[in-house]
């Protein structure tokens, strides 16, 4: 079974794992209401995407 030869450092680990991280979805006002939505996506509050009623509430 292979062995490391030498100790992995604290920078050379840290360095690998600057990249595991969580993700912040990408979030953009509304146009129509203002309310806070996923871009690219229909709002929640108003049913409307790109202007248009998409959905009826």
């Amino acid at each position: 079974m292979a062995v490391p030869f030498r100790r992995t450092s604290k920078t050379a680990k840290r360095k690998r794992r600057t990249h595991f991280k969580l993700q912040v979805p990408g979030m953009v006002g509304c146009p129509n209401c203002g309310e806070m939505k996923l871009a690219h996506r229909v709002c929640k509050a108003c049913g409307t995407y790109k202007g248009k009623e998409v959905v009826n509430n």
